[in-house]
């Protein structure tokens, strides 16, 4: 147990990333199941979609899990925020936005809150705005990245340095090794999103699965930089097309109609890379099998244990 353990009443320093429309309620229970923090990922779905989550997620497990809200992507902030207190959803987990407007309001329904940030700037003001804990993202993570593209090893230590709530590292972790590197640079605890989707309860394709157990350290491509939309995805045809496109040139809003949500789906939940994008990180080649969640994070603590005092 550490001050973030204490804090969220989960076993684990080991957040799931928010996976946006791709989310669901068996992966976010096996990870608080397993003793991490379970995170939903509101993406750009509906309160009612997001609703049906929130209650098959409670049907699975008891213990504590978050709702991830990227407040400039989901059109139906408030309503996912009505949904939390609900709900008795006991983190949120706010990104992509400036989390000062929902903080106050949460913090009154007891709810704990989290805030993605990818700069020490960010992390300064997320403090300064109420947060509870901050997670910082390294570009090395999959999907949607901040266009500053600070690695997750010189981005920790800096944030850690600035702020005084526990932080959290996210981008590049898979395992262990990972975990004590974190916990060595001064996190509190670890975020991973890549690693939870080659696992036993993740319901998505085997294709998926398979094309990061077949990944090696070049595996994944930056997408969207030409626009500032940026993505790291898995090197699939569909992932050539977009670079292509790019190339020729292309602007944001074709861009971004070509890397929508349902095309995510497409490759994600159908396995169909030639017409889908599968998000992953650079920790993609670190992938060699597909255990359990609570197999992961049980063998993660124990290496992490070994190489670092781990409370």
């Amino acid at each position: 147990m550490n001050e973030l353990t204490t804090l969220l009443n989960i076993k684990y320093p080991i957040f799931q990333g928010g996976m946006g429309n791709i989310s669901n309620s068996q992966l976010t229970a096996a990870v608080s199941e397993a003793g991490g923090l379970g995170t939903i990922g509101a993406g750009t779905m509906s309160p009612e979609q997001v609703e049906r989550i929130i209650i098959e997620t409670k049907t699975l497990t008891s213990k504590p899990f978050a709702l991830n809200i990227a407040l400039s992507v989901s059109p139906h902030v408030i309503e996912l925020l009505k949904l939390v207190v609900k709900h008795h959803v006991q983190v949120v987990s706010l990104s992509a936005g400036n989390p000062a407007p929902y903080i106050g309001k949460l913090h009154e329904h007891g709810v704990k809150v989290i805030s993605v940030v990818a700069s020490v700037r960010q992390a300064i003001k997320a403090e300064s705005a109420g947060v509870d804990v901050i997670v910082a993202e390294g570009y090395e993570a999959a999907g949607i990245n901040s266009p500053i593209e600070t690695t997750t090893l010189t981005l920790i230590p800096q944030v850690v340095d600035a702020v005084q709530i526990p932080v959290v590292a996210a981008g590049g972790i898979a395992d262990g090794r990972g975990l004590a590197a974190m916990l060595v640079l001064g996190a509190k605890g670890i975020q991973m999103g890549t690693r939870f989707i080659a696992t036993k309860e993740a319901p998505f394709h085997d294709e998926y699965k398979q094309k990061l157990i077949a990944s090696d350290d070049t595996g994944t491509v930056i997408v969207g930089r030409s626009v500032g939309k940026i993505r790291r995805v898995m090197r699939t045809e569909y992932a050539d097309h977009l670079l292509s496109v790019e190339k020729f040139g292309i602007n944001a809003d074709d861009f971004q109609a070509l890397t929508t949500e349902d095309v995510h789906r497409i490759g994600a939940l159908e396995g169909n890379g030639e017409k889908g994008f599968m998000n992953g990180g650079q920790i993609s080649g670190l992938i060699k099998d597909i255990p359990t969640v609570a197999e992961l994070l049980e063998e993660m603590v124990e290496i992490a244990k070994q190489k670092v005092r781990f409370e």
